[in-house]
């Protein structure tokens, strides 16, 4: 039995058999921990296409860009080339580039044209089903690949201790391979689940359907923007990304209160589930509104 100290200290010497585990256990870790990276971009695509077997697809295809991109970073550190992170954060970049193309995902579902402001979306009360437009499943393996430039204690651990450990360069995709597949295995699970959140009892399909895709543009969109506010703050100030209030609990994505937790609780938790009540509502309404005008018929 692998205890969290081991993995999250591995010890040299170990086999490549051995450096697989570990890296594919730290992927399932990584996928089913409230992380920035993943959570808000699977949350949005799953929400968006409302059902169990696309909400899966869409963890799949956004794991699939994240593992292309982590066995990448792990071929990296078995090179050494990886030693930029330590020089340099990229948080702020990476955030910053995904807020855009979350924003743009977005802009698209919302209003059908791929630069737009609608900052009217929040407090919009009508229903406008007509102008919005599917969810583009495959923009999800994008949103991995910028995704995986991402660095934390996961990415430090697979690229600076085990990915040094294998036998030779044709070995090093592995580790980041093995740790995306784990990533990928919880990522389908939740994705399973967001996909059902708001199976409403009583509301046809094309309501659920308004609901899930008002759902997906507004967090893709306001999700974006706060990405890239954020990666801008923390370009210019990048104290701020060293900010964090200690849980106590020893695995990553847990151990802190920081801009990424934070950032996870406010695209999914606050604007997720605040877009899910605001389209709920709105259906409800556009029902009632259509019963009152049946009973005036009469």
């Amino acid at each position: 039995m692998i205890s969290i100290q081991t993995l999250l200290s591995p010890p040299q010497g170990l086999t490549l058999s051995e450096i697989l585990i570990f890296s594919y256990i730290l992927g399932l870790l990584h996928g089913i921990t409230p992380d920035e990276h993943t959570w808000p971009i699977t949350f949005s695509y799953a929400v968006g296409k409302y059902s169990t077997k696309e909400g899966m697809k869409a963890g799949f295809l956004f794991s699939l860009g994240f593992t292309i991109q982590r066995a990448f970073l792990t071929t990296l550190g078995f090179l050494g080339l990886a030693a930029i992170y330590n020089e340099y954060n990229l948080d702020g970049p990476v955030y910053f580039v995904v807020g855009i193309v979350m924003a743009i995902a977005g802009s698209y579902i919302l209003k059908g044209k791929y630069v737009h402001l609608p900052f009217d979306e929040l407090i919009h009360k009508r229903r406008e089903g007509e102008n919005l437009r599917d969810v583009p499943l495959k923009m999800t393996i994008v949103h991995g690949l910028i995704a995986g430039f991402g660095f934390g204690a996961y990415a430090t651990i697979i690229t600076f201790l085990l990915a040094p450990q294998v036998p030779g360069l044709i070995f090093a995709p592995l580790p980041g391979a093995m740790f995306g597949l784990g990533t990928m295995t919880m990522q389908i699970i939740l994705g399973a689940i967001f996909g059902n959140i708001i199976k409403f009892k009583g509301l046809s399909e094309e309501d659920v359907r308004y609901i899930g895709i008002k759902t997906a543009g507004r967090v893709l969109y306001y999700g974006g923007i706060v990405f890239s506010i954020v990666g801008l703050l923390i370009i210019a100030i990048p104290i701020i990304d060293c900010w964090a209030i200690p849980t106590g609990n020893p695995i990553p994505n847990l151990d802190a209160i920081n801009i990424g937790f934070l950032l996870v609780v406010g695209t999914v938790g606050t604007i997720g589930i605040s877009s899910i009540i605001q389209a709920y509502r709105e259906v409800k309404k556009s029902i009632e509104k259509n019963k009152t005008a049946k009973v005036k018929k009469i």
